[in-house]
């Protein structure tokens, strides 16, 4: 099999005889470029590097981390190809419990004990699946959507044998792009065809976007019901409560995950989220502490958590325990970028708690210095930083904190999230004057931004769009601004490579921060102008 000659491969392995006999297989098999590691820490390390055509991991591995949620992990931040086929080899016992663990699975299961045949047989038939669906998978990663769906349904017809692999690819573009209501059809098709678990959850999905949480919750009820391992079925319905304000019901169903999924750090942060936000304080602390625990050793640790751990215990009256974590967080995580001002917000409410004043302003002092700094740190951390600092008299730095995450509001909630600080406060007043001094620096901004492109300096509005969105990430306005300022640059000043991926990270931005915005269709429409106008469009490449 030549196809495989070229192929590189990465084997996911905690036993070294094991790793051998594998790394023999692929040899035989015709596969030469073959890295391979021991756990998942060491996994995501050479993925950040580098992308494989291959990979093959071990579900049993070592470390508190078994292969699907190495999986969910690599998917989650982007860390895989579309391309990358993902064998994950298990144990028969093993078998039942994983291949109905997520929505996205891997490309196939190798049972233990296989032979060079198997493996040959599993990855010649993962390679051709691999081979129809590649044209679509180079339109989604270039940006182009809309071609992508084109490229499914010649797919469909081209290769009725993954007619099913075409069309949850296209319910799912839809979807990314904001219409669900086109999504929903497919998704029926997909049921009536075969009851598919994670059809019938992308169903639900659909429901979910366009607001109907009743009936997304009824259908996500009936899912965990029929299939109890399948966890991301739980994340979702956990979202729909969660969106209706039931915090309770998302808290039950979380924690039905984590029972299912005991090691996902992702799934135990949430749990411990919303613990902590319903004032069940037990569960906060025990899931906080297990995040904190789990995450030490993993390459996605975040010292926000040990924030959060800590202002769980200074709500339960057990500072001495709070002040040991901020030890920990010192000690475990020196070197990350946001370890000194969680750090310091952290032991500015161990100080609150204990009275003592002046290590208090201490703290709160260098939290506010470097809160400026840190666009990227949760809203609700620094939301508890501006109560402190409005509780112990300094609402000057409060307010700076407080106008800081408005600018960054995502939506409504999230401004009034912001607003309920000062009005908590008994300063209702300023929190409404706080909201409209807010929304009128992003509107400045971005009228800045619209004039610099209207005189022709295209290349200005770039510049001053890139570091609006450097301050502010989460805001969709900013980032729907950016987006059309770098696309405007590229019409008129001619093709930049850099620019265009910026480009196009910002429209997949602002997709993520605001799905429904009219406006999108537009701004891909002009994307895709400039992706033909340049010769760039995969679609003219291909031809």
């Amino acid at each position: 099999m030549n196809e495989l000659e070229g192929l590189n491969a990465l084997i996911i392995e905690p036993h070294a005889g094991m790793r051998a006999t594998i790394h023999n297989m692929l040899n035989l098999c015709g596969v030469s470029k073959i890295d391979h590691v021991g756990g998942s820490n060491q996994a995501v390390k050479h993925l950040d590097l580098k992308h494989y055509d291959l990979i093959l991991c071990e579900y049993a591995l070592e470390g508190g981390q078994d292969g699907q949620q190495l999986l969910e992990d690599v998917r989650h931040h982007k860390l895989m190809p579309l391309s990358t086929m993902f064998f994950m080899v298990t144990a028969e016992g093993d078998y039942g419990k994983v291949v109905s663990a997520a929505e996205l699975g891997p490309t196939d299961y190798i049972l233990k004990p296989f032979t060079a045949d198997r493996l040959l047989e599993r990855i010649g038939r993962g390679l051709e699946r691999r081979n129809a669906l590649l044209p679509v998978y180079e339109l989604m990663e270039a940006g182009s959507q809309r071609e992508a769906i084109a490229a499914c349904i010649v797919g469909e017809a081209a290769h009725p044998r993954y007619v099913v692999d075409f069309l949850r690819l296209r319910a799912e573009l839809h979807v990314f792009l904001g219409e669900a209501a086109e999504a929903e059809p497919i998704y029926r098709r997909l049921i009536e065809t075969k009851a598919i678990a994670w059809a019938r959850l992308g169903l639900a999905k659909t429901l979910f976007l366009r607001e109907r949480y009743d009936e997304a919750r009824d259908m996500l009820e009936d899912i965990v019901d029929a299939n109890k391992n399948f966890v991301d079925a739980y994340d979702w319905l956990a979202r729909t409560h969660e969106a209706i304000g039931a915090l309770d019901a998302a808290q039950s169903v979380l924690t039905q995950a984590v029972a299912v999924s005991p090691h996902a750090v992702r799934r135990l942060r949430k749990l411990g989220e919303t613990a902590l936000e319903a004032g069940d304080h037990e569960t906060a602390e025990r899931i906080l502490k297990q995040v904190v625990g789990k995450a030490r050793y993993s390459e996605f640790k975040d010292p926000q958590d040990h924030v959060l751990l800590v202002q769980t215990l200074v709500r339960k009256g057990d500072p001495v325990q709070a002040a040991a974590v901020i030890r920990d967080l010192d000690k475990s995580m020196a070197f990350q970028k946001h370890t000194p001002l969680c750090s310091a917000i952290a032991s500015s409410l161990v100080h609150e708690y204990t009275g003592n004043d002046e290590r208090l302003a201490q703290s709160l002092t260098t939290a506010l210095a470097a809160c400026g700094d840190a666009p990227e740190l949760r809203a609700d951390i620094k939301l508890e930083l501006a109560r402190t600092c409005i509780q112990n008299g300094m609402q000057e730095g409060a307010a700076d904190v407080v106008r800081d995450v408005m600018r960054n509001a995502r939506n409504g909630a999230a401004m009034a999230r912001a607003m309920a600080v000062f009005e908590n406060a008994g300063q209702a007043e300023l929190a409404q004057q706080l909201a409209r001094e807010s929304r009128q620096q992003v509107v400045d901004l971005v009228a800045t931004g619209a004039a610099k492109a209207k005189q022709g300096d295209f290349k200005g509005a770039v510049v001053l769009m890139e570091e609006a969105v450097t301050k502010l990430p989460d805001n969709p306005q900013v980032v729907f601004n950016a987006a059309l300022a770098a696309l405007k640059c590229l019409e008129n000043d001619g093709w930049d490579e850099r620019l265009g991926q910026q480009a196009l990270g910002y429209i997949a931005g602002v997709r993520r921060l605001d799905p429904v915005n009219p406006k999108l269709p537009a701004l891909a429409g002009l994307h895709r102008q400039i992706l033909d106008k340049y010769d760039k469009s995969p679609r003219q490449k291909a031809g």
